[in-house]
């Protein structure tokens, strides 16, 4: 889970961070408003929640804010402000944020926001993901392919979700370790392409097409229509 802190106040943010990190979440920070619109831009489908100061250099929290709607960027944000004004949660909340709060805080309660936000977020009407003849229970966490049931381990299947919530589309080694196991990339480290290693075992079988493929230097992709 990658959570973008958007906070001009380096010590607050450290803050944050280190909380956050502490909890599991993987994070970035932006300091004013532009860096949080070029990174949201870079990397809008990797971030699963903002934290978002209103008062911000240059672009504003509100105006940040009402672009990414504008853009349709979904990602769930919850707004940090020292303004505690009712007119101001309102505009905050009718801009698109999913919850509003006021510093300072207690770090348990934003922790809970944070979960609520997230789980709201992830609520679908459907409880499987389907790609070509691949299918992932949500519930059971167990995939499917031409009828045949395929059990997974944990980080097995935490990868095969995302890798099915972005078909066609190239992950990096270092975008996949942030997603599955919430840590900053380490050259050294080869867990990726161990993981991709045993999610192939399980996927491909005689007469089937390949799903997972090497992107050379890029990383890796699931194909929707192989």
């Amino acid at each position: 889970m990658v959570i973008l802190i958007v906070e001009d106040d380096q010590g607050i943010a450290s803050f944050l961070a280190k909380g956050l990190k502490a909890e599991g979440y993987a994070t970035a920070v932006a300091r004013d408003g532009d860096e949080a619109l070029a990174l949201a831009a870079t990397s809008g489908e990797d971030l699963d929640l903002v934290l978002l100061d209103l008062t911000l250099p240059g672009t504003d929290g509100l105006s940040v804010l009402r672009t990414w709607r504008a853009e349709r960027v979904g990602v769930p944000v919850i707004v940090l402000t020292a303004r505690d004004e009712t007119a101001d949660k309102v505009r905050g909340l009718d801009a698109g944020a999913h919850d509003y709060v006021t510093k300072p805080f207690a770090f348990d309660e934003l922790l809970a926001r944070v979960r609520a936000a997230m789980r709201s977020a992830e609520q679908t009407s459907s409880t499987e993901l389907v790609v070509d003849d691949l299918r992932l229970d949500l519930l059971t966490k167990v995939a499917w392919r031409e009828g045949r049931r395929i059990e997974l381990a944990p980080k097995e299947w935490a990868l095969l979700e995302l890798f099915m919530r972005h078909p066609d589309q190239v992950l990096s080694r270092p975008q996949i370790l942030a997603r599955v196991w919430d840590y900053d990339f380490d050259p050294g480290t080869n867990v990726v392409d161990v993981y991709v290693s045993y999610l192939r075992r399980k996927l491909n079988h005689p007469g089937l097409s390949v799903l997972i493929c090497t992107v050379r230097g890029a990383g890796y992709r699931l194909r929707s229509q192989p």
